[in-house]
Protein backbone atom coordinates (compact mmCIF):
# COMPACT_ATOMS: atom_id res chain seq x y z
CA UNK A 1 0.00 0.00 0.00
CA UNK A 2 1.31 3.49 -0.79
CA UNK A 3 2.13 5.95 1.99
CA UNK A 4 -0.54 8.63 2.26
CA UNK A 5 0.59 12.27 2.06
CA UNK A 6 -0.89 15.63 3.04
CA UNK A 7 0.78 18.78 1.75
CA UNK A 8 0.26 22.03 3.65
CA UNK A 9 0.78 25.30 1.83
CA UNK A 10 0.50 23.65 -1.57
CA UNK A 11 -0.04 26.93 -3.45
CA UNK A 12 3.41 28.29 -2.59
CA UNK A 13 6.53 27.61 -4.63
CA UNK A 14 7.84 24.93 -2.26
CA UNK A 15 4.37 23.37 -1.98
CA UNK A 16 4.00 23.11 -5.74
CA UNK A 17 7.46 21.58 -6.06
CA UNK A 18 6.70 19.13 -3.25
CA UNK A 19 3.46 18.09 -4.97
CA UNK A 20 5.30 17.55 -8.23
CA UNK A 21 7.77 15.19 -6.58
CA UNK A 22 5.08 13.31 -4.68
CA UNK A 23 3.19 12.75 -7.94
CA UNK A 24 6.37 11.26 -9.44
CA UNK A 25 6.99 9.08 -6.38
CA UNK A 26 6.17 5.36 -6.80
CA UNK A 27 5.27 4.84 -3.14
CA UNK A 28 3.44 8.02 -2.10
CA UNK A 29 -0.22 8.95 -2.60
CA UNK A 30 -1.69 12.42 -2.12
CA UNK A 31 -4.78 12.38 0.11
CA UNK A 32 -4.95 16.06 1.09
CA UNK A 33 -3.95 19.33 -0.55
CA UNK A 34 -3.86 22.11 2.00
CA UNK A 35 -4.16 25.77 1.04
CA UNK A 36 -6.05 28.44 2.92
CA UNK A 37 -6.25 30.60 -0.21
CA UNK A 38 -7.57 27.81 -2.47
CA UNK A 39 -9.70 25.88 0.04
CA UNK A 40 -12.82 24.42 -1.59
CA UNK A 41 -11.49 24.69 -5.11
CA UNK A 42 -10.44 21.76 -7.37
CA UNK A 43 -6.77 20.86 -7.81
CA UNK A 44 -6.65 22.31 -11.32
CA UNK A 45 -7.27 25.76 -9.81
CA UNK A 46 -3.56 25.70 -8.99
CA UNK A 47 -2.42 24.38 -12.37
CA UNK A 48 -4.55 23.26 -15.30
CA UNK A 49 -2.23 20.30 -15.82
CA UNK A 50 -3.42 18.70 -12.58
CA UNK A 51 -6.05 16.09 -13.43
CA UNK A 52 -9.23 15.02 -11.68
CA UNK A 53 -7.59 12.23 -9.70
CA UNK A 54 -6.37 14.64 -7.04
CA UNK A 55 -8.52 15.76 -4.12
CA UNK A 56 -9.86 19.30 -3.98
CA UNK A 57 -8.12 21.84 -1.78
CA UNK A 58 -8.98 22.09 1.89
CA UNK A 59 -7.66 24.42 4.57
CA UNK A 60 -4.23 23.65 5.97
CA UNK A 61 -5.82 22.71 9.31
CA UNK A 62 -8.14 20.22 7.61
CA UNK A 63 -5.26 18.74 5.61
CA UNK A 64 -3.25 18.24 8.79
CA UNK A 65 -6.16 16.36 10.36
CA UNK A 66 -6.77 13.89 7.52
CA UNK A 67 -4.74 11.11 9.10
CA UNK A 68 -2.06 11.07 6.40
CA UNK A 69 1.06 9.10 7.25
CA UNK A 70 3.33 11.84 5.90
CA UNK A 71 2.84 15.61 6.18
CA UNK A 72 4.94 18.00 4.11
CA UNK A 73 4.53 21.40 5.75
CA UNK A 74 5.29 24.16 3.24
CA UNK A 75 4.11 27.03 5.40
CA UNK A 76 5.52 30.35 6.54
CA UNK A 77 7.82 30.26 9.55
CA UNK A 78 5.37 31.65 12.07
CA UNK A 79 2.46 29.48 10.90
CA UNK A 80 4.60 26.34 10.96
CA UNK A 81 5.76 27.13 14.50
CA UNK A 82 2.21 26.60 15.76
CA UNK A 83 1.86 23.12 14.23
CA UNK A 84 0.82 20.30 16.53
CA UNK A 85 2.01 17.18 14.70
CA UNK A 86 -0.46 14.28 14.69
CA UNK A 87 0.65 11.15 16.51
CA UNK A 88 2.38 8.43 14.50
CA UNK A 89 2.98 10.77 11.57
CA UNK A 90 6.17 11.76 9.78
CA UNK A 91 6.18 15.54 9.45
CA UNK A 92 8.79 17.37 7.38
CA UNK A 93 8.78 21.11 8.04
CA UNK A 94 10.21 23.12 5.14
CA UNK A 95 10.11 26.39 7.08
CA UNK A 96 12.60 27.65 9.63
CA UNK A 97 10.22 27.16 12.54
CA UNK A 98 12.07 24.15 13.96
CA UNK A 99 15.64 24.60 12.69
CA UNK A 100 17.12 26.46 15.65
CA UNK A 101 17.60 24.56 18.90
CA UNK A 102 17.52 27.73 21.02
CA UNK A 103 14.04 29.28 21.10
CA UNK A 104 15.53 32.57 22.31
CA UNK A 105 17.06 33.13 18.87
CA UNK A 106 13.71 33.34 17.10
CA UNK A 107 12.75 36.95 17.98
CA UNK A 108 16.06 38.35 16.68
CA UNK A 109 16.42 36.20 13.57
CA UNK A 110 12.82 35.37 12.61
CA UNK A 111 10.90 38.24 14.18
CA UNK A 112 8.58 36.27 16.47
CA UNK A 113 8.54 34.56 19.84
CA UNK A 114 8.39 30.82 19.30
CA UNK A 115 4.95 29.66 20.49
CA UNK A 116 6.07 26.11 21.36
CA UNK A 117 9.69 26.39 22.57
CA UNK A 118 9.52 23.17 24.55
CA UNK A 119 8.95 21.12 21.40
CA UNK A 120 12.08 22.19 19.49
CA UNK A 121 14.15 19.30 20.84
CA UNK A 122 11.66 16.85 19.32
CA UNK A 123 12.62 17.90 15.79
CA UNK A 124 15.73 16.52 14.09
CA UNK A 125 17.64 18.91 11.85
CA UNK A 126 18.24 16.68 8.85
CA UNK A 127 20.58 17.23 5.93
CA UNK A 128 20.48 13.67 4.52
CA UNK A 129 24.11 13.30 3.38
CA UNK A 130 25.47 14.59 6.70
CA UNK A 131 22.77 14.17 9.37
CA UNK A 132 19.88 11.88 8.33
CA UNK A 133 16.60 12.27 10.22
CA UNK A 134 16.51 10.55 13.60
CA UNK A 135 12.78 10.64 14.26
CA UNK A 136 9.40 11.35 12.71
CA UNK A 137 9.63 15.15 13.13
CA UNK A 138 12.07 16.59 10.62
CA UNK A 139 13.31 20.16 10.27
CA UNK A 140 14.33 20.59 6.63
CA UNK A 141 17.40 22.86 6.31
CA UNK A 142 17.23 26.24 4.62
CA UNK A 143 18.37 26.54 1.03
CA UNK A 144 21.42 28.72 1.71
CA UNK A 145 22.25 26.65 4.78
CA UNK A 146 22.12 23.44 2.78
CA UNK A 147 24.64 24.73 0.25
CA UNK A 148 26.95 26.23 2.87
CA UNK A 149 26.88 23.11 5.05
CA UNK A 150 27.46 20.73 2.16
CA UNK A 151 30.54 22.83 1.36
CA UNK A 152 31.87 23.40 4.87
CA UNK A 153 30.60 20.80 7.33
CA UNK A 154 32.93 17.96 6.26
CA UNK A 155 35.85 20.42 6.57
CA UNK A 156 34.82 22.10 9.83
CA UNK A 157 37.74 20.68 11.81
CA UNK A 158 40.23 21.34 9.00
CA UNK A 159 39.79 25.12 8.77
CA UNK A 160 40.27 28.07 11.11
CA UNK A 161 36.91 28.59 12.83
CA UNK A 162 37.28 32.38 12.69
CA UNK A 163 37.08 34.36 9.48
CA UNK A 164 34.92 31.96 7.44
CA UNK A 165 32.95 33.89 4.81
CA UNK A 166 29.94 32.59 2.88
CA UNK A 167 29.10 34.72 -0.16
CA UNK A 168 25.71 33.54 -1.44
CA UNK A 169 23.52 34.33 -4.44
CA UNK A 170 20.00 33.08 -5.18
CA UNK A 171 17.24 33.39 -7.72
CA UNK A 172 14.09 35.34 -6.96
CA UNK A 173 11.97 32.28 -6.09
CA UNK A 174 13.99 32.00 -2.87
CA UNK A 175 11.89 34.89 -1.53
CA UNK A 176 8.68 32.87 -1.84
CA UNK A 177 5.53 33.54 -3.81
CA UNK A 178 4.13 36.38 -1.68
CA UNK A 179 4.29 39.72 -3.44
CA UNK A 180 6.91 42.16 -2.16
CA UNK A 181 8.69 45.17 -3.63
CA UNK A 182 12.08 43.47 -3.62
CA UNK A 183 10.82 40.69 -5.91
CA UNK A 184 9.20 42.95 -8.53
CA UNK A 185 10.68 42.61 -12.00
CA UNK A 186 11.60 46.29 -11.99
CA UNK A 187 13.89 45.71 -9.01
CA UNK A 188 15.27 42.29 -9.90
CA UNK A 189 15.96 42.47 -13.64
CA UNK A 190 19.33 43.92 -14.70
CA UNK A 191 20.32 44.09 -11.05
CA UNK A 192 22.24 42.21 -8.36
CA UNK A 193 21.80 43.34 -4.78
CA UNK A 194 22.74 42.09 -1.31
CA UNK A 195 19.95 41.85 1.25
CA UNK A 196 19.57 41.18 4.96
CA UNK A 197 23.29 41.84 5.24
CA UNK A 198 24.47 40.61 8.63
CA UNK A 199 20.97 39.59 9.69
CA UNK A 200 19.77 36.72 7.49
CA UNK A 201 18.05 33.91 9.40
CA UNK A 202 20.20 31.21 7.83
CA UNK A 203 23.34 32.57 9.56
CA UNK A 204 22.59 31.11 13.03
CA UNK A 205 21.43 27.89 11.38
CA UNK A 206 24.80 27.52 9.64
CA UNK A 207 26.69 28.42 12.79
CA UNK A 208 24.66 25.98 14.89
CA UNK A 209 25.53 23.10 12.57
CA UNK A 210 29.23 23.99 12.12
CA UNK A 211 29.89 24.84 15.75
CA UNK A 212 31.19 28.33 14.92
CA UNK A 213 29.68 31.47 13.36
CA UNK A 214 30.30 32.54 9.79
CA UNK A 215 30.05 35.85 7.98
CA UNK A 216 27.09 35.23 5.67
CA UNK A 217 25.96 37.67 2.96
CA UNK A 218 23.15 36.72 0.52
CA UNK A 219 22.49 38.41 -2.82
CA UNK A 220 19.50 38.38 -5.16
CA UNK A 221 20.14 37.30 -8.75
CA UNK A 222 17.93 38.20 -11.73
CA UNK A 223 17.08 34.53 -12.36
CA UNK A 224 14.01 32.52 -11.38
CA UNK A 225 15.69 29.67 -9.55
CA UNK A 226 19.08 28.36 -8.52
CA UNK A 227 21.52 29.20 -5.75
CA UNK A 228 25.30 29.38 -5.49
CA UNK A 229 27.49 29.90 -2.44
CA UNK A 230 31.21 30.63 -2.46
CA UNK A 231 32.81 29.85 0.89
CA UNK A 232 36.21 31.23 1.94
CA UNK A 233 38.25 29.72 4.76
CA UNK A 234 41.83 29.28 5.95
CA UNK A 235 42.74 25.61 5.91
CA UNK A 236 44.77 24.01 8.70
CA UNK A 237 45.26 20.76 6.77
CA UNK A 238 46.01 19.84 3.16
CA UNK A 239 43.66 16.83 2.99
CA UNK A 240 40.46 18.72 2.23
CA UNK A 241 39.58 17.08 -1.06
CA UNK A 242 39.89 13.60 0.44
CA UNK A 243 37.55 14.65 3.22
CA UNK A 244 34.94 15.83 0.71
CA UNK A 245 35.38 12.68 -1.38
CA UNK A 246 34.81 10.51 1.70
CA UNK A 247 31.78 12.53 2.77
CA UNK A 248 29.98 12.24 -0.55
CA UNK A 249 31.30 8.99 -2.02
CA UNK A 250 27.88 7.35 -1.77
CA UNK A 251 25.73 10.47 -2.13
CA UNK A 252 23.35 10.30 -5.06
CA UNK A 253 22.29 13.94 -4.73
CA UNK A 254 25.70 15.58 -4.17
CA UNK A 255 28.34 15.68 -6.87
CA UNK A 256 31.96 16.63 -6.15
CA UNK A 257 33.28 17.99 -9.43
CA UNK A 258 36.73 17.37 -10.94
CA UNK A 259 39.49 19.85 -10.13
CA UNK A 260 39.07 21.89 -13.30
CA UNK A 261 35.25 22.17 -13.25
CA UNK A 262 33.20 24.82 -11.41
CA UNK A 263 29.56 24.50 -10.33
CA UNK A 264 26.97 26.21 -12.53
CA UNK A 265 23.35 27.17 -12.00
CA UNK A 266 22.39 25.96 -15.48
CA UNK A 267 23.23 22.36 -14.60
CA UNK A 268 21.31 22.20 -11.34
CA UNK A 269 18.20 24.27 -12.09
CA UNK A 270 15.08 22.13 -11.83
CA UNK A 271 16.97 19.25 -10.20
CA UNK A 272 17.56 17.88 -6.70
CA UNK A 273 21.33 17.67 -7.18
CA UNK A 274 24.03 19.80 -5.55
CA UNK A 275 27.39 20.43 -7.22
CA UNK A 276 30.55 21.04 -5.18
CA UNK A 277 34.03 22.17 -6.15
CA UNK A 278 37.16 22.83 -4.12
CA UNK A 279 39.80 25.44 -5.03
CA UNK A 280 42.85 27.11 -3.52
CA UNK A 281 43.51 30.81 -4.05
CA UNK A 282 46.99 31.11 -5.53
CA UNK A 283 47.61 34.60 -4.11
CA UNK A 284 46.56 34.02 -0.49
CA UNK A 285 46.46 30.25 -0.04
CA UNK A 286 42.88 30.47 1.20
CA UNK A 287 40.52 27.58 0.58
CA UNK A 288 37.49 28.24 -1.61
CA UNK A 289 34.55 25.83 -1.70
CA UNK A 290 31.70 26.47 -4.12
CA UNK A 291 28.30 24.80 -4.01
CA UNK A 292 25.41 25.21 -6.45
CA UNK A 293 21.92 23.81 -6.01
CA UNK A 294 18.33 24.58 -6.90
CA UNK A 295 16.79 26.54 -4.04
CA UNK A 296 13.40 24.87 -4.67
CA UNK A 297 14.90 21.41 -5.25
CA UNK A 298 17.81 20.31 -3.07
CA UNK A 299 17.25 23.52 -1.13
CA UNK A 300 13.60 22.79 -0.32
CA UNK A 301 11.12 20.29 -1.80
CA UNK A 302 13.59 17.77 -3.17
CA UNK A 303 15.42 17.57 0.12
CA UNK A 304 12.11 17.34 2.00
CA UNK A 305 11.11 14.27 -0.01
CA UNK A 306 14.60 12.85 0.44
CA UNK A 307 14.26 13.29 4.21
CA UNK A 308 10.75 11.83 4.13
CA UNK A 309 12.05 8.77 2.28
CA UNK A 310 14.68 8.19 4.96
CA UNK A 311 12.24 8.73 7.82
CA UNK A 312 9.76 6.29 6.26
CA UNK A 313 12.33 3.66 5.33
CA UNK A 314 11.78 4.14 1.58
CA UNK A 315 14.51 4.30 -1.09
CA UNK A 316 16.30 7.60 -0.46
CA UNK A 317 16.10 8.94 -4.01
CA UNK A 318 12.53 7.87 -4.87
CA UNK A 319 10.65 10.74 -6.50
CA UNK A 320 13.74 12.93 -6.87
CA UNK A 321 14.97 14.62 -10.04
CA UNK A 322 18.49 13.29 -10.43
CA UNK A 323 18.88 12.34 -14.09
CA UNK A 324 19.19 14.16 -17.38
CA UNK A 325 21.74 15.26 -19.94
CA UNK A 326 22.56 18.47 -18.07
CA UNK A 327 22.73 16.93 -14.61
Amino acid sequence: MPVTVAILGTAGYAGQEALDRVLAHPELEVVALGSDSLSGRPAHALDVRLNGNLPSFVSNEEALDTGAELVLACLGHEDAATLEPPADTVVVDLSGAHRLADAELYPAWYGFEHPRPGTLSSWSYALPELWPPTGPLVANPGCYATAALLALAPLADLVEPTGVVVDAKSGVSGAGRSLKASSHAGFVLENVAPYRVGSHQHAPEIGQALGFPVCFVPHLLPVRRGLLVTCYAQATDDDLRSRLEDAYADAAAVRLLPDDVAPELARIQGTDVAELALFEDRATGRTIVVCALDNLGKGAAGQAVQNANLALGLPETAGLRLGGVLV
